[in-house]
Order: structure tokens, then C-alpha cells, then sequence
């Protein structure tokens, strides 16, 4: 198995960082596998909701600092390694699936960046939650900190960042860095059940759900692309199906599997 890999079992695709023996440290090669990963997911139908987990008993402690000396020996493989792990933070926060980060174990640094990226973080018991930049003489990217401060704000991110301590898993779930805390035991068998019951709803909903979501935190009036998109849904086969299931007191069984235009 790659350090990186994807598996779909449908309706479910599962992201899994496997380093286990290095509490899943995402290494250079990994962040630059991580934007095809995605392509992958968005043209694979069945596909429906994505999991993003680690092997073994942690989730990720973060960049692999073994390969500091070389991606930061001169300017130009600086960029290059910046530049490679932002195009993987972005790839994965523009997937048109819903995504849930199973945090467990170490989930740190670049590692807690993954898990910014997902819609949903899951969180365990167990979890060492931090941002270490600041004991390594680094700065967390910038849409590492602005997602940080749109989950907690800025006081909040200006004290994660500045002190590079633990965040305990309590205070991270009162503060809205994490979305739901499960026992350690639990973790795998919550998320998975909670992306099992979204695959069963309408897509072309979950879907413009996630970019109506995202286009409302950038805009002060409705546009017309934003109308646009509640009225293909509303006249759209899930809809029709869903208003028929309704009236025949039945599960609905949405079909929609296409996609939901963004609105850039």
C-alpha cells in the first residue's frame, strides 16, 4: 500500500495516510500524490463521501521533518515544497463531496491542516491536537491560518499559533475547531455510519450545500448565480423524487450523480 492511497467502497472513499510507523508524517512525494487523489475521487461516481483517516493510532503528526534539510536547502525547492503542499490543501478543500476527517492520536501541524480542509472533523478521545510552527522557526500557509481563524477566530488561532500548545479535545469541540468528539474506541464506526447516512440523501442538495456554503462566508447579497442554483434544485430529479417519497410515505432514492456548478 502506497503511503498515501485512496479506497472506494461505495458510496464511501476513504484518503488514508499510511506511515504508521511514523505516526503518519506526510512526506513530500504524499502532498504532491494528494491533488490526483482527488481528481480521482470527483470523477468516480459512486464516490459519494470522502473519509480522510490515518493507519494505525494516529491520524498525522505532520510534515515530515526528516526532509526539512532538502526542501528548505535553497529558495527555489522552498517554494517548490510550499508551493506542492498548498496545491494538496486546496484540492482537497475544493472536492465537491462532502469530507470528514477522522482525527485520532497526534493530528498535528500539517496534519491538522488536513483536517482543516475537510468539511467535518470527527475527533477522539485520544487526540493531540496542536500547531508546532512556532518550535520550528515556521509559519503555518495562509489558507492553513485563514481556515484556523474562520473555525475559532482570531484571538483563538493568534493563541494556537503563537504558543504551539495542546489544544485539549474538550476546549477544541467548545471552540468550533473540532465538529464532534467520540470515544477513542467509537471513532471509525461514528464517522463511518454519519457518511453512510449522507450518501443516502440527495447529492445534488449535499453538493450545492457545500458551495452554497462557501459562497455566502464572501457575499453580503444574494447573486444570480446563487439563485441559480437553489432553482436547479428545485427542479431537479432528487426534488422530484423526494416530493413523490414524501406523498408515498417511502425512503426516497435519489439517483443525482452529476455535477453542481461552483460559484466562483
Amino acid at each position: 500500500m502506497d503511503d498515501i492511497a485512496l479506497a472506494v467502497e461505495a458510496p464511501l472513499a476513504r484518503i488514508r495516510l499510511n506511515r504508521p510507523e511514523r505516526r503518519n508524517v506526510v512526506s513530500l512525494a504524499m502532498w504532491r500524490a494528494l491533488p490526483e487523489i482527488c481528481w480521482r475521487i470527483e470523477a468516480d461516481k459512486h464516490a459519494l463521501v470522502v473519509i480522510v483517516e490515518g493507519v494505525g493510532d494516529h491520524f498525522s503528526a505532520g510534515a515530515d521533518i526528516n526532509e526539512f534539510e532538502a526542501v528548505y536547502r535553497n529558495a527555489e525547492t522552498t517554494r517548490e515544497y510550499l508551493h506542492a503542499i498548498q496545491d494538496a490543501l486546496t484540492a482537497l478543500s475544493a472536492l465537491d463531496r462532502p469530507t470528514i476527517a477522522a482525527l485520532k492520536g497526534n493530528s498535528i501541524g500539517g496534519g491538522l491542516a488536513i483536517g482543516l480542509c475537510c468539511d467535518l472533523r470527527f475527533c477522539a478521545a485520544d487526540a493531540y491536537l496542536a500547531v508546532t510552527a512556532s518550535r520550528l522557526g515556521l509559519l503555518y500557509g495562509f489558507a492553513e491560518t485563514r481556515r484556523l481563524v474562520d473555525l475559532v477566530g482570531p484571538a483563538r488561532a493568534k493563541d494556537i499559533l503563537y504558543s504551539a500548545r495542546r489544544v485539549e479535545v474538550e476546549e477544541a469541540l467548545a471552540i468550533g475547531l473540532i465538529d464532534r468528539l467520540v470515544a477513542t474506541e467509537r471513532l471509525g464506526e461514528t464517522v463511518e455510519t454519519y457518511a453512510r447516512d449522507l450518501a443516502g440523501l440527495s447529492q445534488q442538495s449535499i453538493r450545492g450545500a457545500k458551495f452554497a456554503v462557501e459562497a455566502v462566508r464572501g457575499l453580503s447579497t444574494e447573486t444570480q448565480a446563487f439563485r441559480r442554483l437553489i432553482e436547479d434544485a428545485a427542479r431537479g430529479e432528487d426534488s422530484v423524487e423526494g416530493r413523490r417519497a414524501f406523498a408515498e410515505k417511502r425512503p426516497p432514492n435519489f439517483k443525482f450523480r452529476g455535477r453542481v456548478e461552483k460559484l466562483d
